[in-house]
């Protein structure tokens, strides 16, 4: 059975259990800051399990994409070991258990795949005799076949949330896999015994005491390795020998001119690359870009890592976009949105790979030599602090330093790079929040939500209403009442207020009632259609079952909604402009400005940017209808509707459309008109990543503030210069032209002076064993003009060596040459330097001939100079 096969069978068989068949979701998930990425099938159902949403289907089956990087060093090592894998799975959300689960289970892998039952092995919980007794007595699984683990293997829970017991199915490869050990049995770390499902049971919620409670809807959540089962029908000896990886590795050993079998470190670099290349070409299609931080670095890690590995098997031309070209052939049936971003996958793949590729090979040389100067001095470690440098500075991920020195038998001092890193990241405007699986506070919400049930959102149709105050929280705990001046989180059954998603910010507003004022100042979400309103009590008592009016704030709701739409047109207008490669990869919905994150691989050209804004507002002026409707999914894709894919698992959908001109899935809210925009007006493009670009703009009354402000700005710089507005070009053309003309006429009388200083600085040249050298103090203003005298001494004396130095400030300005006929000898004007710095408290070096270096003791450079004498006669031999 092909892997294709396999896929479309598990589905199948599932799919006549009354499943519903959802495509994988995005390995980006959605709206989840505690995991980096999709790395389980159960991910994207995380918030049905918790609670915090329902699900529209309670049993569902899928072949999730997944991605997990910890055991990235075991790749291509060992045989089951992946950075990307496909789980396929089973999930019941308060529907089925184990009396269903378990039986299943069993059917499929016996008679579906013709596993030999006797060659299976069930582990379980210690004390879950439930799972026994389904095992034993309803499937017939001997006794002696049932094994009982403890809490580290067979028990799932991630902190604060649902959680449940394990069991697990295990194929029996034969003795000959085996370690030998009389005690090897399931769980021994060898490869006799696979695990091939782990069924999970979610049946208690742990509390935040640790506290076990049963839930009331108890769930299931299966894992089923697409590799791991597809080795044992193919009856292959490892993951990376069934035809799921085996086409790729056959394609990259025919690109390389190799084969595969026959040598270990050819096998090895194969696999590896066909592992690597099938998670970035993933992780890529799904909106994760190369950069130096979060899911960022993992994929430039990873892309890294491959490349390094084909460098060792002496491949330095680009081929990592090739392979991933075969990744695209290999799954796109089973996954079309593969096909669907393949230029755009492949051309990040290539512009990373080049951008490596120049700086591989001087950060390789860099790291060469500070491996020989630790072999030189004895040593066996490389610092923390000059792997953070490679990392930094020449894109080196610290594993592959760590690699790189291993084969040299050196290590690195991994504290010191630690210590560097976080340094850089405190420095960071951002970072990534790592939260809980799921938070105290959300558990808490979503026990309200159970107990006072949903929250009405009106707020597409109206901009007030009327309303019942159903829960009230002061300082994070539930109140009756609050008092003027108290700040509050209160829930309503009905409001119009918008809660922040999807990039748009929250609405604010106003709660009044009989003698009360309450003013709201943000609206969240924490769990499924429960709208938390934040704010401050003006006037009055507010309490529990009160009835109140609650009013949105108008203009603050307009001038978003000019935002959010104009933000659509954008979109639309982008791939019509820079191709259909461009795709919305973020973006900041708020009153007075919008934010547009989007993939596209180069700047974007001033004419480019006014073919865009000139489209936009072509359709702000074309008055077209903003008309929203619900529909399903499917309906909304077939219409042509533009999504954001991995976008969380729903099948009814918003979809807002533009007249003809923009259709767009979106929860947020909007204009009736594009007319209502007023006019959008681009005030920045900017780069925030390796192939991501980000636009900023205003609408509406902040396009008219900014436009006013640059006129003023136009009014004061004229006034500057003495000129009417629309003299001003003119009159800056000629003051232009009027300070190059000084420039050049500074540069002149500064090149006259050099003359007249490389005279006197003459008269310090000394011989020194044969050899003229000459250390002197000039007045330069610059380094470019420091190195100018050098050049010009140089050319007097046509053989000997130079120190100059120049007080620049509060800074020390140092150069030294040597002339090529002395290098021979023993000089070098890096090493020379390097000690001249010293005295000065700086540090500097450079190549024989040349070198320069600083320092922050201008008070110390006559005593430098006098020690270039000396420094240069130890030099000589």
């Amino acid at each position: 059975m092909t892997g294709n096969e396999l896929r479309e069978s598990f589905l199948k068989f599932f799919e006549s259990k009354g499943h519903k068949i959802l495509p994988s979701a995005s390995l980006i998930p959605v709206n989840d800051p505690s995991i980096l990425w999709t790395a389980a099938g159960m991910v994207p159902f995380k918030p049905f399990f918790t609670g915090a949403a329902k699900p529209e289907f309670n049993r569902v089956t899928t072949c999730q994409k997944c991605l997990r990087t910890p055991d990235i060093e075991a790749v291509g090592r060992t045989a089951r070991h992946h950075t990307f894998f496909e789980m396929l799975g089973n999930f019941s959300f308060g529907d089925y258990f184990k009396e269903s689960a378990i039986p299943w289970a069993w059917e499929y892998v016996t008679e579906n795949l013709g596993l030999p039952a006797d060659k299976l092995w069930v582990t379980i919980y210690l004390d879950d005799d439930e799972a026994y007794d389904i095992w034993h007595k309803s499937v017939g699984v001997p006794s002696e076949r049932i094994v009982r683990l403890g809490k580290d293997t067979n028990f799932w829970e991630i902190g604060v949330g649902p959680c449940g017991p394990c069991s697990e199915i295990y194929v029996d490869l034969g003795p000959e896999r085996g370690c030998g050990s009389p005690e090897c049995g399931v769980g021994c770390d060898c490869d006799r015994y696979l695990e091939i499902w782990n069924l999970v049971f979610i049946q208690y919620f742990k509390d935040e005491e640790g506290n076990y409670t049963p839930l009331a809807n108890k769930g299931i959540d299966t894992g089923f390795g697409l590799e791991r089962v597809a080795s044992v029908l193919q009856g292959v000896p490892s993951n990376f020998d069934t035809d799921l990886l085996r086409e790729i590795m056959d394609f990259t050993a025919e690109l390389f001119g190799m084969d595969y079998g026959k040598d270990e470190k050819v096998d090895l670099a194969l696999k590896v690359i066909a592992d690597h290349s099938r998670a970035i070409t993933f992780a890529i299609s799904d909106g994760a870009l190369p950069s130096n931080e979060g899911r960022g670095y993992v994929i430039r890690r990873l892309l890294r890592r491959a490349v390094r590995f084909g460098r060792l098997l002496g491949i330095h031309e680009p081929f990592l976009h090739k392979a991933a070209e075969a990744v695209i052939r290999q799954m796109s049936n089973a996954y079309p949105e593969l096909s669907d971003r393949e230029k755009h996958v492949l051309r990040v793949i290539r512009t990373e790979e080049d951008r490596f590729g120049e700086t591989l090979v001087q950060g390789t040389e860099i790291l060469n030599r500070l491996i020989e100067e630790a072999k030189s001095a004895g040593g066996s470690v490389i610092s923390g602090e000059d792997a953070f440098k490679l990392y930094d500075t020449y894109g080196f991920p610290l594993e592959l330093t760590q690699e790189m020195t291993a084969e040299q038998g050196l290590t690195v001092a991994t504290d010191g790079f630690t210590e560097a890193m976080e340094q850089q990241r405190r420095r960071a405007r951002s970072a990534r929040q790592e939260t809980e699986y799921i938070s105290e506070r959300d558990a808490e919400f979503r026990k309200v939500r159970e107990e006072l049930g949903e929250t009405n959102f009106t707020g597409y149709e109206s901009l007030s209403d009327r309303a019942s105050v159903l829960a009230i929280f002061k300082d994070g705990k539930r109140a009756k009442e609050a008092n003027a001046g108290e700040e509050i989180e209160f829930i309503l059954d009905v409001t119009p207020c918008y809660a922040e998603s999807g990039g748009q910010v929250s609405d604010r507003g106003r709660l009044t009632g009989s003698g009360l004022e309450v003013e709201i100042i943000e609206v969240v979400k924490p769990v499924e259609n429960l709208f938390v309103h934040r704010g401050r009590v003006i006037d009055g008592i507010i309490k529990e079952n009160q009835q109140v009016d609650v009013a949105v704030d108008l203009k603050r709701r307009m001038a978003t909604c000019r935002n959010h739409s104009a933000t659509h047109l954008l979109h639309k207008a982008l791939k019509e402009v820079l191709g259909a490669h461009v795709n919305q990869a973020g973006s900041l919905v708020e009153p007075d400005r919008l934010r547009f994150d989007f993939t596209h691989y180069t700047a974007v050209a001033p004419e480019e940017l006014r073919k865009v804004e000139e489209m936009v507002n072509q359709a702000v002026l074309s008055n077209l209808p903003v008309d929203t409707q619900v529909s399903t999914l499917d309906e909304a894709r077939d219409m042509g509707a533009t999504a954001l894919f991995g976008e969380k698992y729903g099948d009814r959908v918003r979809v807002v459309k533009m007249g003809d001109f923009s259709m767009e899935l979106c929860g947020g809210t909007h204009l009736h008109s594009t007319a209502e925009v007023g006019l959008l007006k681009l005030v920045g493009e900017s780069s925030v990543g390796a192939g991501l670009r980000r636009i900023e703009a205003v609408t509406g009354e902040g396009a008219l503030r900014y436009i006013n402000a640059k006129e003023e700005q136009l009014e004061a710089v004229a006034g500057l210069v003495k000129a009417a507005p629309n003299e001003l070009f003119q009159r800056v053309e000629n003051l232009v032209q009027t300070i190059k003309q000084l420039e050049n006429e500074s540069d002149a009388l500064q090149a006259k002076l050099a003359k007249y200083q490389v005279q006197d600085l003459l008269d310090c040249k000394r011989e020194i064993k044969g050899v003229t050298v000459l250390a002197g103090q000039a007045a330069a203003p610059d380094m470019d003009s420091l190195r100018g005298m050098v050049d010009l001494l140089r050319d007097k004396l046509g053989s000997g060596v130079i120190v100059l130095g120049s007080v620049m400030g509060d800074k020390v300005s140092l150069v030294a040459a040597v002339t090529k006929d002395l290098q021979s000898s023993g000089l070098h004007a890096g090493k020379l330097i390097k000690e001249i710095a010293a005295v000065v408290g700086g540090s500097g070096g450079g190549r024989p001939d040349m070198a320069q270096a600083g320092g922050k003791e201008p008070a110390r450079l006559a005593e430098a100079l006098e020690k270039a004498y000396k420094v240069a006669e130890q030099q000589i031999k």
